[in-house]
C-alpha cells in the first residue's frame, strides 16, 4: 500500500443551508443523511484492508449511490452486492471505493483519480456512477457536459460508465458516454418507487437492481463464467 494513501470517503464540503433544513424538517431525509458517515468510515476500513492484499483491483469513483446510501446496510449498497456475485461466479476482486456523498464530476476529476494515482496499483476494472449531484445547481449543470467530456478522457481505458438515457443534460453525457473509444456504456434502468425514505435516495430493491446491471460488465472485465450471480 502507498504509505502517503490516506483517502477517508468523506464530502469536505459542509452540508448547505437547505440540506441542513430539509434534515431537521423531514426525519427520513435525516436518517438517510445519518448514514454518511457510518458508510464513509466502514469503506474507508475496506478500502486500506483492499490495498494490504493482491489480487484483482476493482476502483470504484462516484458519489452517495455507490458508498450505499439509502440502503439498510452498507453491505445492501450496489458494490458490495456485486463483489459478493463475483465472488460466486469464482472472480474474487479487492474493492477500492473512492466515492464519496455528493460527489459531482469535479471531485472525480480533482480528488478520486488523484486518489487512485496516489495508491500506486493498477486497476483491473474502473467503474464511474457521477453526475446526479451537478444537476442540483444552475452552474454546475452549466458544465456538466464539458467536464464529463473531460473525465472520460481521463479515465482508464475500458472503465465501466454508467449512465441514463434520456432527455436533458443526463441524456447528453450519455449519447458522448456511448459514443466514446475508450470507455464502456453501462445503462441504468430504475424503477418506480424503489427509492429510501428520504425519497432520493436508492433503497435496497434499487441497490439490487444496479448490482445485477452492472455484475455482468465487470465479470467481463475480469474473465467469463456461465455462473449465475446471488443476490440478497
Amino acid at each position: 500500500m502507498a504509505p502517503s494513501f490516506d483517502y477517508d470517503n468523506r464530502n469536505h464540503r459542509p452540508p448547505t443551508v437547505v440540506s441542513r433544513g430539509l434534515r431537521r424538517a423531514l426525519p427520513g431525509v435525516g436518517r438517510v443523511a445519518a448514514q454518511t458517515p457510518r458508510y464513509a468510515a466502514w469503506w474507508r476500513e475496506r478500502n486500506l484492508e483492499a490495498l494490504e492484499r493482491s489480487g484483482p483491483l476493482w476502483v470504484v469513483l462516484g458519489d452517495s449511490m455507490s458508498q450505499g446510501i439509502g440502503a439498510s446496510s452498507v453491505e445492501c449498497g450496489w458494490v458490495p452486492r456485486v463483489q459478493v456475485a463475483l465472488a460466486d461466479r469464482g472472480l474474487p476482486v479487492r474493492v477500492l471505493n473512492l466515492s464519496f456523498s455528493g460527489a459531482r464530476v469535479a471531485d472525480v476529476l480533482e480528488r478520486q483519480l488523484p486518489a487512485l494515482a496516489a495508491c500506486a496499483q493498477t486497476p483491473a476494472v474502473t467503474s464511474v456512477l457521477v453526475g446526479s449531484n451537478d444537476l442540483l445547481r444552475r452552474a454546475l449543470r452549466r458544465r456538466l457536459v464539458e467536464r464529463y467530456e473531460e473525465l472520460l478522457d481521463r479515465l482508464p481505458a475500458g472503465a465501466l460508465v454508467a449512465t441514463t438515457p434520456g432527455r436533458g443534460r443526463l441524456g447528453v453525457v450519455a449519447e458522448h458516454v456511448a459514443q466514446h473509444p475508450q470507455v464502456v456504456d453501462v445503462p441504468l434502468s430504475f424503477a418506480p418507487g424503489e427509492v429510501a425514505e428520504d425519497r432520493f435516495h436508492p433503497d435496497d430493491a434499487a441497490y439490487a437492481r444496479l448490482a445485477r446491471t452492472f455484475t455482468q460488465p465487470i465479470a467481463g472485465r475480469l474473465g467469463r463464467t456461465d455462473r449465475t450471480p446471488r443476490f440478497a
